[in-house]
């Protein structure tokens, strides 16, 4: 979407979100947001504390939050109707397609500050270890973050072999292993844990910061990685940036009232939007399945494999 039709779209949300009354939504009781996995609970549930008193005071019934350990928990809890609403990255959105087509809709996306919704997934490790590039990996622990993540396993299980290296522990990697999610990624590499590791950025900005957004900002806003002792070692391509999950059977009202809340976040409270969005960003922009077609058949495939 161009920078012009993003702020008309924004504009109108505003003017909408205004003009909602803050009332009981009909058909629900509370409301229930999921957070995915990829730094520790109580982070999360910061970060989104500010949202969900938003969230309660748009739809004037009770909100809660949920941060399960993995992936896997908001995946599980869209699927059997517990969860409102969550932002899931593209593979993870594919698995609940999979598993049930009407289960979620696509509503949001994040937009970069240059205007567009990509990605990467990005391959680092410590400068002090050897390792420039993958050719350097060979019989070295590689880390993934979790196998429900785009840019923490789909991509590069798809474009590392791709580029001649198996993914399999012991053809070339020393071992391949999942460390649970993004910060535990981070900080396994930047520890020594694992000779090297793969997480996700928008690549705009400085690599000192961590880049605009992404887990590496959070991490080093945080103080948990100091940027400058590691370097980045692989790129994937571009990935779409996941979508915010509305549960279908959710009345058209919250439905509404939901986008337009996430869509003004960054107007309305510009700190509470950089928790929610891991950094800077431009805000969140309307996206339907179409986009993620290509993640969907991808995860199908893998699964076959």
């Amino acid at each position: 979407m161009k920078r012009t039709a993003y702020a008309a779209f924004a504009l109108a949300l505003a003017g909408s979100a205004v003009s909602a009354p803050a009332l009981a939504a009909d058909g629900i009781t509370e409301f229930r947001i999921g957070i995915l996995g990829g730094e520790n609970a109580s982070d999360r549930l910061r970060a989104y504390e500010c949202l969900r008193e938003k969230t309660e005071a748009q739809l004037g019934v009770p909100v809660k939050l949920y941060a399960p350990a993995d992936y896997n928990g908001v995946i599980e809890g869209l699927l059997g109707g517990n969860l409102d609403v969550a932002w899931l990255g593209a593979s993870g959105y594919a698995k609940v397609y999979l598993s049930d087509p009407e289960a979620v809709e696509p509503a949001l996306v994040k937009v970069n500050v240059d205007g567009g919704y990509g990605y990467y997934s990005i391959g680092f490790a410590r400068n002090d270890s050897g390792v420039e590039s993958l050719a350097d990996m060979e019989g070295k622990a590689f880390a993934f973050g979790d196998p429900n993540s785009t840019s923490g396993y789909l991509i590069p299980s798809i474009e590392i072999p791709k580029a001649g290296y198996s993914m399999k522990p012991g053809e070339y990697f020393g071992d391949v292993k999942f460390s649970g999610g993004h910060e535990q990624t981070i900080v396994g590499v930047f520890n020594g844990d694992f000779d090297a590791g793969v997480t996700w950025a928008d690549g705009l900005g400085e690599w000192e910061d961590g880049y605009n957004s992404g887990a590496l900002r959070k991490a080093a806003d945080a103080g948990l990685v100091d940027m400058t002792e590691i370097r980045e070692i692989w790129r994937s391509p571009v990935i779409p940036e996941g979508p915010v999950v509305l549960r279908k059977t959710l009345p058209a009202d919250v439905k509404f009232k939901t986008v337009a809340l996430w869509g003004t976040l960054p107007s309305m409270d510009p700190d509470c939007a950089y928790g929610v969005l891991s950094g800077d960003a431009k805000g969140f922009m309307p996206i339907t399945h179409d986009a993620y077609e290509a993640i969907v058949e991808a995860r199908r495939l893998k699964s076959m494999n």
